[in-house]
């Protein structure tokens, strides 16, 4: 079938293909080539401490890396990627105009079913001359993961994506997410509230209210991401998409009695 392109829009054309808009306008992000590199080593030093903040994330490249680097600079490039230390805050930020921050209901809660809770975050993803971001939506009691999206931005766009592919499968009880602009927003929390879903969010600075999918971040760097050193985004979807797929249903897990994902998650959804 012969398409004419110029009467299909971009974004249709996005759809058919299964692909993120942004991806199309991918560009090395403009960071110089000393700030990637260190984005890279603190990206690796972040994902095994995650309670570094920028003042001791300083420390370390001071001491273990010998550079000669500044505070405010490392605190930029960690706000670039998205990264905040895990302990509390004296004083928590504020959300932007027309976000509200919800309550974090798990503490104390009992997770025994697929579907009774779901989770998401956005981790950075380095590329040889740039970076970009992903996102993923996970069923907590099966470890699943549901759906994911790659972008060059932290624009909505991506997170709308990962949670509409993820609601076509099934529909949680609870959502779990962290304070971030993207799922605060009322296009986010809205689309939960008017299914009847209820939205937990972690407290700030508290990325182990999330542990789950920290855990899913770290594996994936280790086992993927710093062994492959993806050159373009086209690298890093592909690298990403296999090992998903390998994590859902070939990787068995301890605390699911050995047994994977897919396996818990189907097994749930047929009770």
């Amino acid at each position: 079938m012969d398409w004419d392109h110029d009467t299909i829009s971009l974004r249709r054309q996005c759809e058919l293909l299964g692909l993120n808009r942004a991806s199309l306008y991918y560009r090395p992000q403009g960071e110089n080539e000393e700030n990637l590199r260190l984005m890279r080593w603190i990206d690796e030093q972040y994902t095994e401490t995650p309670f570094f903040g920028s003042r001791r994330m300083t420390v370390w490249l001071r001491e273990e890396k010998k550079l000669v680097v500044n505070r405010k600079r490392v605190a930029r490039l960690m706000q670039v990627m998205g990264l905040e230390a895990m302990y509390p805050k004296p004083k928590l930020s504020q959300p932007g105009e027309g976000h509200k921050i919800y309550p974090y209901l798990l503490k104390n809660r009992a997770v025994e079913r697929v579907n009774q809770v779901w989770s998401t975050d956005i981790t950075y993803i380095r590329l040889a001359e740039g970076f970009c971001y992903l996102v993923a939506v996970m069923d907590w009691h099966s470890r699943f993961v549901l759906s994911w999206a790659l972008s060059v931005t932290m624009e909505i766009e991506f997170c709308l994506e990962a949670l509409a592919g993820a609601l076509r499968r099934a529909q949680p009880e609870i959502f779990n997410s962290d304070q971030g602009s993207q799922f605060t927003s009322e296009r986010f929390t809205g689309e939960l509230e008017r299914r009847g879903i209820s939205v937990s969010m972690d407290g700030r600075g508290r990325c182990f209210d999330n542990i789950f999918i920290e855990r899913l971040w770290r594996s994936l760097k280790h086992e993927e991401v710093y062994l492959k050193d993806y050159r373009q985004m086209s690298e890093a979807r592909s690298g990403i998409a296999q090992w998903f797929e390998f994590y859902n249903h070939r990787r068995p897990h301890q605390s699911l009695g050995y047994r994977t994902p897919i396996i818990v998650y189907t097994e749930g959804n047929m009770d």
